[in-house]
């Protein structure tokens, strides 16, 4: 759209209304750091479904004009909007943060059209996609920018000189770089440059598309088939404090149960009870943790969501209780789908009620999957939501204490969803064209809600597609990944751009899910996956099993050691999720989150930060006997040896099977548990703390690791201190019944044991 001259500005609070010769739009300064601008090309105000509350903080704006333009000022930010509605964001001391491109589109097509038709007769992947779009967006390149974030894509952590297309697609091939869609969509991402750093997160659910600087190294492009412009910048000191603001307004993941960051085992599929019982058996036998078991599609009665096939389970509820006294907790698949058949009361009171979704003739809209042909419960709907969440709490009433939802793309196995199928929409029909990127977030939602009333437990809830905001009701996994060495490389960055994008609880199935694995590259993954967030090995019904005793001794010992290392690591990880509830950090962070300024960390993808203190640097390749770590500045203890490197510069680090290289900031405290068989196994009274360098503080979270009392106060908040060879513990905030009786200080290679009192009194660290 071609806005033309700027006629007027009317500035009401926050709040700018602009009238140009060809349309109108709007900016709105949410905070002082945060800008929102808007046209209203299909709705006249705001139609979000990840900012789902409208917040603005209070915030004075101060307008001038000058020829051609007005200029927004708060504190922090001077917002120049010129003819054409063209938008540019300075600093207050006048550094220019990010312009609007002033020039045209300018791409030159690589082949014609019959090329195109020629490769794909061979059978070759092309795209004749149409690259314009009925809104476009194009930011001036300023030359130095690295871009992170854009949720689940491949490639490498920056994704300058990359495009991508947010459409929730389950592509169960090979995910390499090259893919533009996998299974969420979330347009959002960071720009850092030498001087400055700012997100934009483009709230538009149709189909949309990102040009990093491929298609021209002047600009980046944004586009989308259909919606509103709609789009908010999040300045800030640091990358931190961008991604702060924008989950700020899309919210940030809930505190999860502690078991849940435990170790977790899974397979498509565990198709009976007594193939549940032996693999627990097998588990605690080999004394490898775990606290998950999972129970995929076999578990149903002939794939019918809701239902059990009770010859391979004859008594579910038995078989969840007495794994729970072995400590499994069990966690069930729920697909969205629901079979077309008589008789079969899920199905009828669906089509009954009119919950599934319409054809654009108004009848049901059918497709296969698993269960064969089948009907799409239409989430958009309240009743909808309601129904099937009610549905959910009965699986839970079962026993059940994790729901694993999936294939909710939507995926189809008879074509593709029309894009004119109708949705609901509370009451405001529209197409799956505008609510496919959607469905997973509200499959969601309805979930979460039906949790929340039929349990008082913390939800555990797994996602594979979803949009921006979904960390609200749900964490994710990477989908249906394969055991390639590629894959496990990939999933560094993926994961690590998915923290950077407000979804910070992720993992990939470790050992991946598709093809066979072999024994080094479970060992690998496996130490790879016990710094996942979400740790959980996974595979396919067509695959090898692999669970860690199926390839011999050394790599049962090497899965064994690092999942007991995970155990010990829980608390540290337990504040770190406590943290992210706050504030929407992640947990597994890239490198360029902590050390933002050093050049050298803005393009590694295989070195990840677990919090701000633990460093890891894997092996990712098949026989890697060596790799080079690169060290940030500062200093750093190899957890493995406790010897010191000096930081700024590469190591080399040998990599047997047994050792994905891990270090330690300097002036760190991490606190450690015991190793347990699973979480809740023994109530832990004694806290060790790993300490290094001269001086350090934490803060430490503790709480029944259960419920949501510790919203309402019920937890104990620790602030641990060492300096000058003194440690002291402090008791910020004590709302939680058990404290520790004692504590176990790992000093610097020195090992103290001290009682709460003396802990709090002060205990002088002998050198």
């Amino acid at each position: 759209m071609k806005f033309g001259k700027l006629k007027s500005c009317r500035l009401r609070g926050q709040i700018a209304a602009l009238e140009f010769e060809n349309g109108e739009g709007k900016i709105e300064l949410i905070s002082p750091w945060i800008v929102n601008v808007f046209c209203g090309f299909e709705t006249s105000n705001h139609h979000s479904y990840s900012i789902e509350e409208h917040r603005m903080w209070n915030t004075e704006i101060r307008a001038r004009e000058f020829d051609g333009g007005v200029e927004l000022c708060t504190d922090h930010l001077r917002v120049q909007v010129c003819d054409g509605f063209k938008v540019d964001v300075y600093s207050a001391d006048g550094r220019l943060l990010c312009a609007d491109y002033r020039g045209e589109r300018s791409y030159e097509p690589t082949v014609n059209h019959a090329d195109l038709i020629l490769a794909a007769q061979e059978g070759h992947e092309v795209s004749l996609v149409d690259k314009n779009h009925k809104i476009e967006i194009l930011k001036a390149m300023q030359g130095d920018e690295c871009f992170y974030g854009f949720g689940d894509k491949t490639g490498s952590l920056n994704k300058r000189g990359c495009e991508y297309e947010m459409w929730n697609t389950n592509n169960p091939a090979p995910q390499m770089e090259n893919v533009k869609s996998l299974y969420k969509s979330v347009p959002f991402f960071i720009t850092l440059r030498e001087d400055c750093v700012f997100g934009l997160f483009f709230d538009n659910h149709y189909k949309t598309y990102f040009d990093m600087g491929k298609e021209n190294a002047s600009y980046y492009y944004i586009g989308a088939d259909d919606g509103n412009l709609d789009y908010y910048m999040f300045f800030g000191e640091n990358m931190s404090q961008v991604l702060e603001g924008y989950c700020s307004l899309t919210g940030t993941h809930e505190l999860p149960p502690l078991w849940a960051l435990g170790y977790h085992q899974s397979r498509w599929s565990y198709e009976s009870e007594s193939r549940m019982r032996e693999t627990a058996a097998r588990l605690r036998m080999l004394g490898i943790p775990c606290d998950a078991l999972y129970l995929d599609i076999d578990f149903m009665e002939r794939f019918k969501v809701f239902t059990w096939d009770r010859e391979k389970f004859p008594q579910p509820e038995k078989m969840i209780a007495d794994l729970k006294k072995q400590g499994f907790k069990t966690v069930a698949i729920l697909d969205p789908a629901v079979k077309k058949e008589e008789g079969y009361p899920v199905y009828e009171e669906g089509a009954e009620n009119g919950y599934f979704l319409k054809d654009k003739n108004g009848e049901i809209y059918y497709n296969k999957v698993w269960a064969g042909v089948s009907a799409y419960p239409d989430f958009s709907k309240k009743s909808v939501r309601d129904w099937w969440g009610d549905r959910e709490g009965e699986m839970l009433d079962q026993g059940l204490e994790g729901i694993l939802m999936d294939m909710n793309e939507p995926s189809t196995f008879d074509g593709l969803m029309p894009l004119d199928v109708v949705f609901d929409n509370d009451g405001s029909p529209t197409s799956h064209k505008e609510m496919h990127n959607l469905y997973g977030n509200l499959m969601g939602k309805a979930v979460r809600e039906g949790w929340s009333r039929a349990s008082t437990k913390r939800p555990f809830i797994v996602t594979r597609a979803c949009f921006a905001g979904m960390q609200k009701y749900s964490m994710s996994w990477t989908g249906d990944n394969h055991s390639i060495w590629v894959m496990l490389r990939e999933s560094v960055a993926q994961i690590c751009s998915m923290g950077l994008s407000g979804m910070g609880f992720t993992g990939a199935d470790v050992g991946g899910y598709g093809s066979d694995c072999s024994g080094e590259l479970l060992a690998r993954w496996t130490q790879l996956g016990a710094f996942y967030p979400y740790f959980r090995n996974h595979s396919s019904r067509p695959t090898r099993f692999q669970e860690p005793w199926r390839f011999g001794e050394e790599v049962l010992d090497v899965c064994r050691k690092y999942i007991r290392l995970r155990y010990r690591l829980l608390p540290y990880l337990y504040d770190l999720f406590w943290q992210m509830e706050r504030t929407g950090l992640p947990v597994m962070r890239p490198l360029v989150l902590e050390y933002e300024r050093d050049p050298r960390v803005r393009e590694i993808s295989d070195q990840f930060m677990i919090g701000p203190s633990l460093m890891a640097a894997p092996a990712l390749a098949k026989g890697m006997e060596y790799r080079a770590v690169y060290l940030p500045e500062g200093r750093w203890m190899d957890y493995w040896k406790e010897t010191w490197e000096k930081g700024g510069e590469y190591v080399l680090r040998e990599t047997p099977l047994d050792c994905c290289p891990l270090y330690v900031r300097e002036n760190s405290i991490i606190p450690m548990y015991p190793v347990q068989n699973y979480v809740g196994e023994t109530e832990i009274r004694e806290l060790t703390l790993l300490i290094t360098g001269r001086e350090a503080s934490y803060i430490h979270f503790q709480d029944n690791g259960e419920d949501m009392a510790y919203r309402k106060g019920e937890y104990n908040e620790y602030l641990f201190e060492y300096r000058d060879r003194v440690f002291q513990v402090s008791l910020r905030h004590g709302g939680y019944e058990r404290v520790y009786d004692s504590y176990r200080l790992l000093v610097n290679g020195k090992e103290y044991k001290i009682s709460r009192r003396l802990a709090e009194a002060g205990f002088a660290c002998m050198p």
